[in-house]
């Protein structure tokens, strides 16, 4: 058989409410039995040490916390249906999506997915009490119980479309889920499978059963394979594995907790009674599961046996084993069962014991047996090759081969072989780029962002896995919700402290998260000559290989024209980059590598504007130049200005261009050179001559400063060159493919309008319209202005043009010596606002690397439980929420900005309030909770079933709107405040 990977898990026992405490439970050999909780029945009631006639002989039992707590608002599920859900259910939903987690996958992201899921499952007390209460039965309360929905409400809340079922064979029920489960996946039926099981213990009924047939422990703890036992002690819980074949695991990059390497099932038939185990059946498992596993019996170290604590089941299941152990005595197989520690599970059994069987091998210790120290004397176990776990049993680093019973009480019985993973897909590889990147939370709501940071921080606090995969592991699972949250991080220590400090401080929290309605609309604004300096970007060409690599490509376009290597020299520190022929085809590099690394990145331009040479990189990106026909321009340009003689110089005034240009005008030798604002002129040429407009200028009592360059740029003085510039633009350039603003026109480019040598050679001597164009582009409605560029320039110049409101400037490299971190926070930026990075571009290789994050912290504020039974008679099925908090009580603020009001301050008028009336009472929430931008479907849980008796409630509570149609209606429940608005459009929806 091809090995299964388990490489993602989740679970609740009794006294450990998550897979570290289960693990910690198991190795002190802790105890999770205790009394009977008042919120399952009256134990004193139902107690009686002699077990008289509707009386349990123990009032103990192994019970986990909280079972009412269930965060429906996660799963978009209304109080009214959450209230009618079997607890199970509710357990199940929570535990699939904290196991997916586990296992390095966004749940969101199986939507549509072969993905299967098998449910074992053996009590249903929860619908034995409800659908008993035959006028209280509603169409939530049917769809709410029943066996098959355990799996199927999983498939439907995360649009599964592999196999979905329940399994009852009794307490094998979750070990023959994980058997079908492994049988899908190897068949090919589907690609990911959801097993586990779950039990949950609502009525004393099957306590009172085990005592009658003689199998209740009068403390309620099972005492496997000891001289004390005396029979069975119930226990609930929940378990979920991921299973994915080896192959596909490792090939993903998942990390694997133990492989399965065989499964069998099989059936007692007729032994001495319905409920009596089959010695002969018990053995025949084995010997299949061994076979299917390809494995002698010598080859395992370890099982963890089905061990209930009865006579007879002790003895039958260890007689099983030594009839294949019985000849390593010198080695002798050790046995343990988890039922000591939790109770028997029942239908959750064989998942506990699975669980616990895979968290040994991937820690490399065998947990003690509670109850071992004492070993029953009739079962000779040495004789059988057998031993108890008295104390932890050390594993080696090699391969170890285990075992795993499970046996239901109606005769079908189960075992599973696994073995330790391989040893690739346990050891991270390391790597020698620096640490950092971009840690990401999404949630639901602000209140779950906070609960969750706060999760993130305590896990990280205690993590040993380097930042890089801590970082790309939260951007693969932790994603898919409204509210996203990211941090550059380039420590782990201070990432979980600024995780602590945005959970506790608002405006932390705003800085760093939001709420986005769309994704980034981003321009790209390149920057021109000036802002070049020896070195630049150098540090993040050492650290992001993304960057390094385009920076390369441009190096090795310009090198044939250039004469050397724009790379070298920057690497080199030297200070010839300001020169014109070096600043230019440098310039151009940065630029054209830092787009192509935003684009890689996921960050695609929808606009584009360069000033000045910042034109030649925007070129490239829009497509209407290639790379090599860039760089044989950028470097015949910069060649033939550097040549031309020096006597040049360019005057900065703070005046508009209309007076500034006659003054411009009356000289031959100066040109406009730019209009970078509406105040912002710059004059081009002769030195003479603009010493003579300066003083004219300051005589007017108008602000100017020259300004320190090598040339004239955009005047008179450059027209020596065209003619030679011209004969190697000849033939070059095309029409741009994305919207282009240029600076030449000073607005966007008409649809076909090229970027050809004539736009080139005019580029030349042109005035650099920047004002025209930004002004044209902000108008075009862009969220984002990147500035492409070694240094932020361009960014002051559009904040003097008054930008649209909302407009957010970003820069990729700001500060002293920016490199991947300052990357890193721009996407970040990004993030936040709605972009969905392609993070494998972030990450070399060697750092994408999945690491087990802590599982999402669903909120317990919300309880729903059922009236306990009593002996007169059923329980009585009106179920309880917990009440809300008083409003009198401070309350933590949201730290976000309501968009709408809330309660019932949102509808005034008849028709607003009968509606939201109306919703409320349909989908069990109170009218506080609703707001007019509340979703029906997405925010309230609506399905067909509520949207019927909604239409109903409508009618009821607004007479004069007559019968409504579904037709008609459905369009109506995108939001409370349309169904409110199409109510008041109805022809009588007037007062009457």
């Amino acid at each position: 058989m091809t090995d299964v990977a388990i490489v993602g898990l989740d679970c609740r026992f009794p006294g450990a409410p998550d897979p570290r405490a289960y693990w910690e439970l198991l190795m002190r050999s802790g105890d999770g039995v205790g009394p009977v909780p008042a919120n399952r029945w009256d134990r004193a009631e139902f107690h009686s040490p002699e077990g008289g006639d509707g009386r349990a002989n123990t009032d103990q039992g192994g019970f986990i916390a909280d079972p009412d707590a269930f965060d429906n608002e996660f799963f978009t599920i209304s109080p009214r249906e959450a209230q009618a859900m079997d607890p199970q259910q509710r357990l199940l939903l929570q535990c699939a999506w904290r196991s997916l987690e586990d296992a390095g996958v966004a749940p969101g992201g199986l939507a549509g997915s072969d993905t299967g899921v098998f449910v074992g499952i053996m009590g249903n007390e929860w619908a034995h009490q409800h659908l008993t209460d035959f006028d209280r039965i509603t169409a939530q309360v049917g769809s709410g119980n029943g066996y098959c929905m355990t799996a199927n409400r999983i498939s439907y809340h995360l649009d599964l479309k592999g196999p979905s079922l329940a399994v009852d064979t009794a307490c094998s029920s979750s070990l023959v889920a994980v058997h079908l489960a492994v049988n899908s996946l190897l068949s090919g039926e589907c690609s990911t499978a959801l097993a586990g099981g779950v039990n949950i213990t609502v009525s004393p009924a099957l306590g009172i059963f085990y005592t009658r047939a003689g199998l209740s422990a009068p403390d309620g703890r099972c005492k496997p394979f000891s001289a004390e036992a005396d029979g069975i002690g119930r226990g609930e819980g929940v378990g979920m594995v991921v299973l994915r074949r080896l192959e596909d695991a490792l090939a993903d990059g998942q990390q694997v907790y133990a492989v399965i390497r065989g499964t069998a099932v099989n059936q007692d038939g007729r032994s001495n009674g319905l409920t009596a185990p089959n010695r002969w059946a018990q053995q025949a498992v084995l010997e299949a599961a061994y076979r299917r596993a390809g494995i002698e019996p010598a080859d395992v170290a370890f099982v963890e046996g089905h061990g209930t604590g009865t006579e007879l089941g002790d003895m039958i299941e260890t007689k099983a084993l030594g009839a294949l152990h019985a000849a390593r005595a010198d080695k002798p197989l050790a046995l343990g069962s988890v039922k000591g520690n939790l109770g028997h599970t029942e239908g959750a059994a064989g998942i506990a014991g699975l669980i616990k069987v895979a968290l040994a091998l991937h820690h490399r210790v065998v947990p003690p047996s509670r109850f071992a120290r004492k070993e029953n004397p009739k079962l000779n176990l040495a004789s059988k090759g057998i031993r108890l776990l008295k104390a932890p049993l050390r594993l080696p680093a090699t391969t170890t081969v285990a075992g795993l019973s499970s046996f239901g009480m109606g005769g079908t019985n189960a075992h599973a072989v696994l073995a330790s993973a391989p040893p690739q897909a346990v050891r991270p590889r390391g790597g020698g780029l620096p640490e950092g990147g971009v840690f990401t939370l999404s949630a639901p709501s602000p209140e779950a962002l906070r609960r969750n940071l706060l999760a993130q921080a305590e896990e990280l606090s205690r993590s040993r896995a380097r930042l890089p995969q801590l970082c790309w592991s939260s951007n693969q699972v932790k994603t898919g919700h409204r509210f996203r949250f990211a941090l550059a991080a380039a420590d782990t220590a201070e990432l979980a402290q600024a995780l602590r400090a945005a959970a506790e401080d608002d405006e932390q929290l705003t800085r760093h998260a939001s709420r986005p309605t769309g994704r980034p609309k981003a321009a790209f604004l390149f920057t021109g000559q000036g802002a070049q300096s020896p070195a630049m970007t150098m540090r993040l060409y050492r650290e992001h290989p993304g960057y390094a690599r385009h920076l390369d490509r441009a190096d090795a376009a310009l090198r044939p024209h250039l004469g050397l290597s724009v790379r070298e020299l920057l690497e080199s520190g030297d200070a010839r980059i300001h020169r014109t022929g070096f600043a230019q085809p440098a310039l151009f590099a940065v630029e054209f590598a830092l787009a192509e690394t935003l684009r890689e990145l996921g960050v695609e331009p929808a606009l584009l504007l360069g000033h000045s040479v910042g034109e030649f990189a925007a070129a490239v990106v829009a497509q209407a130049l290639t790379l090599d026909q860039a760089a044989a321009l950028i470097t015949a340009r910069g060649r033939l200005m550097d040549a031309l003689p020096d006597g040049g110089g360019m005057l900065s005034v703070f005046a508009p261009e209309a007076e500034v240009r006659p003054l411009a005008e009356a000289e031959p030798l100066v040109g406009v050179a730019a209009v970078n604002g509406p105040r912002q002129t710059v004059l081009s040429g002769d030195l003479r001559a603009l010493d003579r407009i300066a003083g004219s200028l300051a005589e007017q009592g108008v602000e100017c400063r020259s300004l320190t360059v090598s040339h004239a740029f955009h005047s008179p003085l450059m027209e020596p060159m065209l003619r030679e510039f011209a004969r190697v633009a000849e033939g070059l350039g095309g029409v741009p493919r994305l919207p282009f603003y240029s600076t030449v026109r000073g607005r966007l480019l008409r649809p076909g309008e090229a970027l050809d040598a004539g736009y080139w050679v005019e580029h030349i001597t042109a005035t650099v319209r920047f004002a025209d164009a930004a002004e044209a582009l902000l108008a075009a409605g862009p969220t984002h202005a990147v500035e492409i560029g070694p240094k932020p320039v361009l960014g002051g110049l559009v904040r003097r043009l008054r930008p649209p409101a909302g407009l957010r400037s970003l820069h990729p490299l700001p500060g002293e010596d920016p490199g991947r971190h300052q990357l890193a926070e721009l996407v970040a930026q990004l993030y936040q606002d709605g972009l969905d990075p392609d993070w494998t571009a972030l990450y070399p290789a060697e750092q994408r690397r999945l690491v087990r994050l802590a599982p999402y912290a669903f909120s317990e504020a919300h309880r729903f439980w059922a009236e306990p039974p009593t002996r007169r008679g059923r329980a009585r099925a009106a179920l309880r929420v917990q009440p809300e908090p008083d409003e009198s009580s401070p309350q933590p603020s949201s730290g976000l900005v309501r968009l709408a009001p809330a309660g019932r301050s949102a509808f005034t008028g008849r028709v607003p309030e009968r509606v939201a009336a109306a919703v409320a009472q349909v989908g069990g929430y109170s009218v506080d909770e609703l707001s007019g931008h509340s979703r029906l479907y997405e925010d309230l849980g609506f399905d067909s079933v509520l949207v019927m008796e909604l239409k109903k409630q409508l009618e009821r509570q607004l007479p004069e709107i007559g019968e409504v149609s579904v037709p008609d209606l459905l369009p109506a429940l995108s939001s409370v405040a349309d169904l409110v608005a199409w109510c008041e459009a109805r022809p009588a929806a007037a007062p009457p």
